[in-house]
């Protein structure tokens, strides 16, 4: 009977959760930031600085940091994005006039100009409206805007109490562990915390230094939303291969309409190309390292199995879920390895 009771609130919890989730959002990513910034905490905790001190250091020098950020950046992202718009909307006019011509010239395959521009013109008008009226829709939307931005306050806020209570809120959570399995939940939740803070920090940086590795490459071949899509591209990468893909489809569109040369987009794909070696052979390994040692097609297994599941939040969750799983089977390969079913002993 415990079991069906403990299953049923397992249940009631997954069907809430799924019902909630607009809801829940804010609090979800408090409490990342807070799980992010409890080592920063402790360690000032360490050197006699209290825990309300500590989180309010750390909160304002992320904000600042973030607010910089923004400052800095706001007024060429604005251009940039405006400029991207622009070229989109030109892009089914050079279409149509130079690169399918290009293109067959370079093939020997004849294509029907008219049917292939039609198609492009017309889905690059629709993004390029989604894109220019996007933000009048949300200024329009008075409850939308209103929820978005009361998510965003409640973030920073609720991240501050969440990080203030933080050791508060684990020993509570250790009381309702069963004694009996404690100390094996303990090990395993140890070793969990230790892979996922690993991955997450190492990750981050990843993005960090592919959006600028992507950003300076793109504005050394000339291409003037360089820093709009390094950006993005860098955000995106925390999904393996869809921050390249992304990256390599806008910058190829943006850079030809700049230049109207097809030549010009084999510089682009260089930029990625490159940007994609400094990935494997120097982010990834420095900063994130074999933590979770799940081999690449494992990665796209994990990232496909998310995006099916569970959509677009399974796609940014699939890695970190995979990573604590990772760290539970290690200790699952281990009692299997030494059980008398695997040893014949039974």
């Amino acid at each position: 009977m415990q079991r069906f009771f403990f299953l049923a609130i397992l249940i009631l919890l997954g069907w809430l959760t799924i019902r909630l989730s607009p809801v829940l959002t804010p609090f979800l990513l408090a409490a990342i930031l807070a799980y992010l910034g409890n080592p920063l905490v402790t360690y000032l905790q360490r050197h006699r600085i209290g825990r309300s001190w500590g989180t309010t250091l750390v909160f304002v020098i992320v904000l600042l940091i973030f607010a910089g950020s923004i400052m800095a950046l706001l007024p060429v992202i604005k251009h940039q994005s405006l400029l991207f718009v622009e070229y989109l909307q030109k892009y089914g006019g050079l279409l149509q006039s130079r690169l399918i011509p290009q293109i067959a010239a370079a093939t020997g395959i004849q294509l029907d100009s008219g049917a292939v521009s039609h198609y492009a013109t017309s889905n690059a008008q629709k993004l390029a409206t989604w894109l220019g009226h996007g933000v009048q829709v949300a200024l329009s939307s008075g409850s939308g805007l209103l929820t978005s931005a009361l998510s965003i306050i409640l973030v920073p806020v609720l991240g501050f109490y969440l990080l203030r209570d933080w050791p508060r809120l684990l020993v509570r959570i250790d009381q309702w562990i069963p004694q009996k399995h404690a100390p094996l939940i303990r090990l395993l939740s140890r070793d969990a915390d230790t892979m996922l803070m690993a991955f997450l920090r190492g990750q981050l940086l990843v993005m960090l230094a592919l959006g600028c590795c992507y950003a300076i490459g793109l504005s050394i071949i000339g291409l003037k939303t360089a820093i709009l899509i390094g950006l993005i591209a860098g955000i995106l990468s925390f999904v393996p291969y869809l921050g390249v893909i992304s990256g390599v489809l806008m910058a190829s569109l943006a850079m030809y309409v700049q230049t109207g040369s097809l030549l010009s987009v084999a510089w682009v794909l260089l930029v990625f190309f490159i940007g994609q070696i400094l990935e494997s052979m120097v982010f990834t390994p420095y900063l994130v390292g074999d933590r979770i040692g799940l081999h690449p097609v494992a990665v796209i297994f994990a990232v496909m199995a998310g995006g099916e599941l569970f959509g677009f939040i399974g796609l940014l969750l699939a890695l970190p879920v995979t990573a604590v799983l990772v760290a539970l089977l290690r200790h699952f390969q281990s009692w299997y390895l030494q059980s008398p079913y695997y040893l014949g002993k039974e």
